[in-house]
């Protein structure tokens, strides 16, 4: 049996241990000083910092008006980078009214706005370049189509924008698209309907080196139909997948026979030809060669 006062000995210790333990774990916290306290004077700036604050930024206060009111930095030149020829011009003279005013107070979202109002202009950007010069870089609308009315043409863009008008038998090397006799195109619109999903089946190939030579293009429905110069149609479906069924009918079309009369890439892994012709293609394709 355990002695009684050697068990009592063991628990001293023990306490001992854990007393000693318990000391070596207390973090020492610093008092104050007496007298000390947190001075606040010393974040407040003094009188002199104040006074030279004050004065910088009344300095720059006249510095903005007087750039604002006077022709320290008036326009005199507007650069126009992107565009040329007739484009260029039209956006000069968009930009007229800024010459003359000041670079600082121009509203150059509103000069932006009034430079991509142009039928021919898809986006604008501006820099100020001081002293005298206001710099504009200009992504131009690409002409995809050529829009028919009777006699009428218009040019419009990948996007289905109308850009200008064009005398008859301009831009042969595009598509041309039919509209009814009520339709009236205005420049600068963008185009809705049907007129506008034949545009997306042409715009893939501006600018691509696709040997596709389109006479014409129609969209019904959900149906879209290019009429190459050869006189084969070309049946995309819907407006999908439009650059591969682009790609693969220019594949094919290398190696069709001549009595082919179209090629149906709807389903594009599945090219299909055949000797029967859409009529309604046929109609809608260019009437004469003066267009």
């Amino acid at each position: 049996m355990a002695n009684p006062g050697s068990v009592a000995r063991g628990r001293t210790g023990q306490g001992s241990r854990l007393r000693a333990r318990a000391e070596d774990a207390v973090v020492s916290i610093p008092r104050p000083r007496r007298g000390e306290r947190l001075e606040f004077g010393r974040l407040v700036p003094s009188a002199r910092s104040l006074s030279v604050g004050i004065g910088l930024l009344g300095a720059a206060l006249v510095a903005y008006v007087v750039a604002l009111s006077t022709g320290l930095f008036a326009v005199r030149t507007i650069a126009v980078d992107g565009v040329r020829g007739a484009v260029a011009a039209d956006v000069r003279t968009a930009l007229a009214e800024a010459n003359g005013s000041s670079l600082v107070g121009l509203d150059l979202v509103e000069l932006r706005a009034r430079v991509e109002a142009l039928p021919t202009v898809q986006s604008a950007t501006f820099d100020r370049a001081f002293p005298h010069t206001l710099a504009v870089a200009v992504s131009p609308e690409r002409g995809a189509a050529v829009l028919r009315r009777g006699a009428d043409s218009w040019l419009v863009s990948v996007r289905g924008r109308v850009m200008t008008t064009l005398d008859r038998g301009a831009r042969r090397a595009l598509p041309r698209i039919w509209v009814g006799r009520d339709a009236s195109p205005q420049l600068g619109e963008t185009l809705g309907g049907e007129p506008a999903a034949a545009v997306r089946a042409v715009a893939p190939l501006a600018g691509s080196d696709l040997p596709l030579h389109v006479a014409s293009a129609l969209a019904t429905h959900d149906e879209l139909t290019i009429v190459l110069r050869s006189g084969l149609q070309v049946r995309l479906g819907d407006s999908t997948q439009l650059p591969l069924k682009l790609a693969v009918a220019a594949n094919v079309v290398e190696r069709l026979d001549a009595s082919a009369a179209y090629l149906d890439v709807s389903v594009p892994e599945r090219p299909v030809a055949g000797a029967e012709l859409n009529p309604q293609a046929e109609v809608e394709a260019e009437p004469s060669s003066g267009g």
